[in-house]
């Protein structure tokens, strides 16, 4: 397929979905429960209605803007998500090589299907490591030692995944990690024989996702999704922020209650995150909880925001709010199993140019400019917010 044929979000997705096995392509795409929040979180976007600004010179338009420090060519980030293997052989490698030549940030999920020291090397753009802390007794600094020693900028740590969500698509699959060769998946399989050549390419014997054992084993794998599912605790984050020298991001934050306490606990940034609307459903959508994250959180720590990005109208909605940047997952996923490295390049290239386009639209220059008077939410009014860019 030709990437220059796709030409939004939503025909990455359609593309996806003809080039998947169902049970693979659902394990994507899919939420908890009824998927109220899943949809929510786009729908939401479509709800808050722009003001925009005449008498603006909008021949040079700037994205850039700073990350924990580090600066990135957009505020468009990549989630962390596991088992990208599943949609393309190269998974992480080409992801984390597509966002470095992007110019911006990729987070690297602690279920990836390479190690991360081999990610590491291929990425040459800003990267986070996100963390699902070990089950049992046991602790982190394992793990951390090898993010630090492989030069990873941040730390990523979940805090959403206390228990299994109730994912009915993945339900009616069969659909397991370690991945199990059930007959519904090896027909959905027969009728994606290039996804399969793919991934046969990539290697499945030896109950690993490749031969080289450079790919984590899906033992491994299944390992480290049971550590996923557990709650964390004020002390292990204590403990996490004692172990890690660099900055510390909290991811799955939805009340603005909570907000201090992260603080307190040596967060330099939030993520406002429902898990894309895969743990609890009719949780609030992502851009509902910003403002009141934002207001409460005052500046003393950035804050980000994912999940229902698929224009950049709501790339431009989200930083008028008071967020940093946004981070995508399930869109650059498709582009990964469309297109691999090309496929990841080509979304993010589109998402820049409509939140461009978005930017000169509303008359503003620089994301500094985005603040509360270009929105207005339902039901409610809008007020200016400090330039924070």
């Amino acid at each position: 397929m030709k990437l220059e044929r796709l030409i939004n979000l939503a025909d990455f997705e359609s593309a996806a979905r003809k080039r998947l096995p169902r049970p693979v392509f659902d394990v994507i795409a899919g939420g908890a429960g009824d998927e109220t929040t899943l949809d929510w979180n786009s729908s939401a976007f479509s709800r808050i209605r722009l003001h925009p600004r005449s008498l603006v010179d909008i021949r040079e338009i700037d994205l850039a803007t700073t990350i924990l420090g580090t600066k990135t060519s957009m505020p468009i980030l990549l989630d962390p998500a596991g088992y990208q293997r599943m949609a393309h052989r190269d998974a992480e490698l080409a992801v984390a090589r597509a966002a470095g030549a992007a110019g911006t940030v990729f987070a690297l999920s602690t279920v990836s299907s390479y190690q991360l020291e081999d990610v590491s090397r291929v990425a040459s753009g800003p990267k986070w490591f996100q963390l699902y802390l070990p089950p049992g007794d046991r602790g982190p600094e394992k793990i951390l030692g090898r993010a630090a020693a492989a030069g990873f900028d941040a730390l990523c740590l979940t805090v959403d995944t206390p228990t299994k969500a109730l994912r009915e698509r993945d339900t009616r699959n069969k659909f397991s990690v370690p991945l199990s060769v059930t007959p519904h998946l090896v027909a959905q399989t027969a009728m994606r024989p290039r996804w399969a050549v793919d991934f046969v390419r990539g290697g499945v014997g030896r109950g690993t996702f490749g031969f080289n054992k450079k790919v984590l084993s899906m033992n491994d794998a299944g390992n480290a999704l049971s550590s996923a599912l557990r709650p964390v605790t004020p002390e292990e984050i204590r403990l996490v922020r004692r172990l890690w020298d660099g900055p510390l991001v909290i991811k799955g934050v939805l009340r603005a209650d909570q907000c201090e306490t992260f603080l307190n606990l040596g967060a330099d940034a939030l993520v406002v995150s429902n898990h894309g609307g895969r743990q609890l459903d009719t949780a609030v959508s992502t851009v509902e909880a910003l403002p009141r994250i934002v207001d409460i959180v005052r500046g003393r720590a950035e804050v980000y925001l994912d999940g229902g990005i698929r224009r950049g109208t709501d790339v431009v909605k989200a930083v008028a709010l008071g967020a940093r940047a946004v981070l995508i997952g399930r869109p650059y996923l498709y582009g990964l199993a469309v297109g691999g490295e090309a496929g990841v390049r080509r979304v993010l290239e589109i998402l820049y140019d409509e939140t461009e386009n978005a930017m000169g639209l509303l008359g503003a220059r620089r994301l500094c400019d985005l603040d509360r008077s270009f929105v207005t939410l339902p039901h409610e009014g809008w007020t200016d917010t400090p330039c924070s860019h």
